[in-house]
This record gives structure tokens, sequence and C-alpha cells, in this order.
């Protein structure tokens, strides 16, 4: 008999805070027991077809014949994969291809400009040895050996709090497990308890049924034993109207959701209309705005128009028919020379046409692809760089320690909350858990008897088979009777103490 005490809801729940060696001892114990009572019990190894319950023929389940047999693909997908793999490559590839053959013959104005390569020290060790490195001298190697230090003690310091915070964690979570463990002890009786009624019930239930036949010659019940035996079943209707109405629900569901789309459309469409209309009242006002400039142009004031002019003309970037009207009002300026207003014309007619444009040199560089370092850190042991650097300032060294103080108090508090939150969490976790046991009680009773219910049934069956077909003796429906008793208290499923 092969005997997997693993599956049991209780045993489950006994397991799962168990050590290694305490599952073992639990499972060597229960496997003994069981080989114990059942193998080595002569009383259950008699051989006749009363203590077995043999009835004359049953037909052994459909699954056994079901062989269900898993498909071999071979190597179609490692094929499939081999070639879609390389099948993007070369749409990559081509796609590279295509893009080059675009910029050969694409006009100066369209080009992408160069972009250089800004290398950010964000870390303040980075910083120090760039520093190092790049200005070697008795200031920068002492700031650097401080800086350096500092971080190796405030590494130390925090991974020895870190590590007395998980000891205490771990302490703690100790506590938790005991005292949840003390208070399993209830919840496990009270389901083993409930087991053991269980077979109580039905060995008192079935006895008093059995005698009747034993001691008195009365007509068989095994209508109203059935009609008693059957578990509840949930009526088909309710699953159709439950079936019903989730398709009602998917229905209308799906109708809101359409609807809300289409709403949605239709005000983003709304939204979209009216920004074009506000668009227009902003190109109005600022063409109006370049009007002005226009009309009160002269030579004494041309650098400042050139200048205002240039960047309102740029805000009418994409309107219509904007080249007409910027060529109209550059024609109408007060200038001398005809020469610069073509000149001028001609740089805002190039801007308009220009896909991108350089970015600030002091913020990317000046377009050189190469790499440039730049230097943006957000870190305590900065302050620590510049004092040390410059310690006459006496400004340097309070900024060190405020905010230095500030993160230590900061980083402190944050571990100790962090501490507190995983034990609260955990004393949570654990009384969830217990509440979680004591409501699965009831559970793991229904399923112990729904169990016992399945073993038991085919044996009451034959046994009433045998009373309806009156070809046995009371002492042999005894003797059956018996049999199907002892199922009841040492078969399966088994309670585990």
């Amino acid at each position: 008999m092969n005997i997997n005490p693993l599956n049991d809801a209780e045993n489950i729940r006994q397991q799962r805070n168990l050590t290694t060696m305490q599952k073992r001892t639990s499972l060597s114990t229960k496997e003994g027991v069981l080989v114990n009572n059942l193998v080595k019990d002569e009383n259950n190894l008699n051989s006749t077809r009363d203590t077995y319950m043999v009835s004359e023929k049953v037909e052994m389940p459909e699954q056994l014949y079901q062989d269900g047999k898993i498909v071999d693909r071979k190597l179609v997908p490692l094929s499939a994969i081999a070639l879609g793999v390389m099948s993007s490559v070369a749409i990559l590839t081509g796609f590279v291809r295509h893009s080059a053959k675009i910029a050969k013959n694409l006009a100066p104005e369209k080009w992408l400009p160069a972009v250089t390569r800004n290398v950010n020290l964000s870390k303040e060790t980075s910083q120090v040895i760039y520093q190092m490195i790049q200005s070697p001298n008795r200031k920068t190697f002492i700031a650097g050996a401080g800086v350096l230090s500092l971080s190796a003690m405030a590494f130390m310091g925090k991974t020895f709090f870190d590590g007395y915070k998980e000891i205490w964690v771990k302490r703690k979570e100790a506590d938790i497990q005991k005292n949840l463990q003390e208070n399993l002890v209830a919840v496990e009786t009270q389901a083993f308890s409930g087991k053991m009624q269980i077979i109580r019930s039905m060995l008192s239930k079935y006895t008093n049924d059995f005698e009747k036949y034993i001691k008195e010659d009365n007509e068989p019940q095994y209508q109203t034993f059935e009609k008693n035996f059957k578990t509840h079943i949930p009526f088909t209707s309710d699953k159709k109207r439950k079936q019903h109405s989730n398709n009602i629900g998917n229905i209308l569901l799906g109708t809101i959701t359409t609807l809300g789309i289409i709403g949605l459309g239709f005000l983003s469409m709304k939204n979209l209309t009216k920004s074009k209309l506000h668009l227009e009242e902003g190109l109005t006002k600022a063409k109006d705005a370049i009007t002005k400039i226009v009309e009160t142009s002269s030579e004494e004031t041309k650098k400042i128009d050139k200048n205002n002019l240039e960047h309102m003309f740029m805000s009418l970037d994409g309107a219509k028919d904007v080249e007409e009207f910027v060529t109209e009002q550059i024609n109408k300026l007060n200038w001398a020379n005809q020469e610069e207003k073509v000149q001028f014309l001609e740089k805002v007619i190039k801007k308009f046409k220009t896909s991108s444009t350089k970015v600030n040199p002091n913020i990317g560089g000046d377009g050189t692809p190469k790499p440039a370092f730049n230097s943006f850190v957000d870190d305590y042991r900065a302050f620590f760089y510049n004092w040390l650097i410059d310690t006459s300032n006496p400004q340097f060294k309070q900024l060190f320690f405020g905010i230095t103080g500030v993160t230590a108090i900061s980083y402190g508090g944050k571990l100790v909350g962090d501490a507190l939150k995983e034990v609260q969490v955990k004393k949570i976790n654990a009384q969830t858990e217990l509440e979680l046991q004591k409501r699965l009680v009831s559970t793991e009773l229904r399923n112990f008897k729904a169990k016992k219910d399945a073993a038991v049934k085919p044996l009451i069956e034959e046994f009433y088979k045998q009373v309806d077909s009156n070809e046995r003796s009371k002492q042999e429906l005894k003797i059956m009777a018996e049999n199907v008793l002892s199922e009841i208290k040492n078969g399966p499923p088994y309670v585990y103490s």
C-alpha cells in the first residue's frame, strides 16, 4: 500500500512552520503508525469475499484506459525561433541600409546635429577620483582621502545597523511564530476532535442501521439510505440562472464600454477643435504684435527689432501662409540696407525649414562627438569634500555637519521605521494566518466527511445489495457490517494526531 500522509489539510497546516528535522521526524512517525496499523494488522488481511466486501462485478474507471500522449512537434518551434531571429536581423540591416540611402540625398538643413557624449559624475566618489586624476595636488589628495575614508565608515556603519535590524526582526519573528504555534494548538485540536466526532457519528448511524437487518426480519431500507446519503448538489437551474446573469452583465459591460469609447473620442475631437481655435487666436495676436514692431522699426532699433522679430516669427512656425506673411513684414521694415532685409529673410525661412537645432553649449557641449565630463552630485559627501578643499570657510563646515546630520537621522529613522513595520506586518500576518486556520476548520471537516463518504459508500451499497438478494445469512451480513464499520473507523482519509 502506498501511503502518503502529506495529502491532508491538517497535516499541511502542521507542516507549514516546522523545521526540516521536525518534518522528517513527523513524517517517519506517521508512516510507521500507518504501516503498523494497516499493513501488519492481521484482521485486515482476511481473504474472504465478505471481509473484503467484494462485489460480483465492478468496472474499472474510464480514466484508467485513457492515454494522454504528448504530441511531439519535433524541431518546428526551434526552427521557427531561429528563422524569426534571423528575419529580425535581416529587417534591421535593411532598415539601416534604407536610412543610409535617405541620408545620402538629404538637404543639409534636415541633418540631425552631432551630439556630445556627456559623462555625468553623479557619485561623489567618482567625482573625487576624477579630481585626483585630473588635478593631482595636495588639496585634492587630502580631500579625496577624507571622502573615501568617510565612505568606508558610512558603509561599515550601515552594514552594522542593517545587520542589527535584521537580527532584531528575526528574534521578534521567532516570538511571533511561537505564539502562533501555541494558538494553533486549539485550532488543530478542534479539527482533530471534529474528525473523530464525524467517525463516531458515522459508526453510530450505520451500526443502528445494520442491526435492523441482523436482528430482525425487516424490509430493506435501501431507498431511505440513498435519500439520506446523497450529498447536496447545486440545482442546474441555479447554474443556468447564474450563467444567464453573467451573460447579461457581459453584454451590458460591452455596451457601456463601446459607448464610453465613442463618447471619449467625440470629446477628444471637440477638445482638439477648441485647441485649434485657441491657437488661431494666439497666432492672430502674434501677427498683430509683429505688425506693430515693423511699423515702429528704424535704423536705431534695428538690432533689438531683429532679435525680437526672429523669436516672434518662430512662434508662427507651422501656420498657414507663414512665409508670405514673413516676407511681407520684412519688406516693410524701415531699414536703409535692402540687402540686410534679404539676408534676414533667408535666415528666418531657413529656420522654418530646419528640422533640428544644436543644444545650448552650457548644457550639452558644443556638438563635438567626443566625451565631455560634468559633475552634478547629490551626495552628503560632496559637502565634506568642499570643506576639506577650503577649511578656512566655516560655512562649508556647517553645511557638512548639518546635511550629514540630517542624512544620518533620516536613515536611522527609516531603519527604525522599517524594522517596526516589518515586525508589525509579521504580527498581523500571524493573526491573519490564525484566523484563516480557524475558518478552514469547517472546510477541512466537510472535506474529510466527503472523502470518508466516498470511501464507505460503495461498501454500504454492496451491503444493501446483499440484503436485497436474500442470499446471505445473518452471520454473513454481520461480518460484512463489521468490515464496513472497520473501514469507517480505520480506513482513509486518516486522522493524524
